[in-house]
């Protein structure tokens, strides 16, 4: 079983990302249940603007496809920015708007795979943030399980990050640690299920 982690973050790198210090949580959660885990910063990538798999000469994003399609575990790891996703995570979902026609024999792409979030803010939003990756992944063809998620932030108004802080760690930790459990435990029923659609 794969997992992948797209870290939406707006930092490009090397700058500190919050989102990618608690995807870190959950990767290390599912690595120690055998999941093999890879976690990316979008930014990394040059992506262009659209909703098909390859928008021709320069775009990065068919890369990030591929490893998308192997993953049985997709986790979208996204600050607040505005109370909503980043910029990055609403670019990754409009690209992955494509898979929902695409198709695995008679199955579309995502059939049969899991997902969950991963979010980070110094204000509220993270349960908007949440509910619309969630909401989106679930147009694409995405199982989400229960508690899938999990989030950190200080509160409302401005404050500090989640690295200049150790303020709920332990709450945000423990919640990614069983969201990691139970993205494994629906992965490994869809597997075995074999589901399939009646045509």
């Amino acid at each position: 079983m794969k997992a992948l982690i797209l870290n939406c973050s707006l930092k490009p790198r090397p700058e500190v990302s919050n989102t990618e210090a608690l995807s870190g949580v959950v990767a290390a959660e599912l690595r120690r249940l055998g999941v093999e885990t890879e976690l990316l910063r979008v930014t990394d990538y040059r992506l262009k603007h659209g909703v098909m798999t390859d928008m021709g000469e320069g775009d990065q994003w068919p890369e990030l496809h591929a490893r998308v399609e192997e993953a049985g575990i997709l986790l979208m790891a996204s600050p607040t920015w505005l109370g909503r996703p980043s910029s990055v995570a609403q670019q990754v979902l409009e690209r992955m708007d494509a898979m929902i026609s695409e198709k695995r024999g008679e199955l579309p792409v995502a059939y049969g795979k899991v997902a969950g979030v991963v979010c980070t803010g110094n204000e509220d939003g993270a349960h908007h943030v949440i509910s619309e990756i969630c909401g989106a992944l679930i147009d694409i063809g995405y199982t989400i399980p229960p508690q899938a998620w999990t989030y950190w932030n200080k509160g409302p108004g401005p404050g500090q990050e989640y690295l200049q802080t150790d303020y709920r760690h332990d709450w945000s930790e423990k919640t990614g640690r069983q969201a990691a459990r139970n993205l494994v435990a629906v992965a490994a029923a869809l597997q075995s299920a074999r589901f399939s659609y009646d045509t």
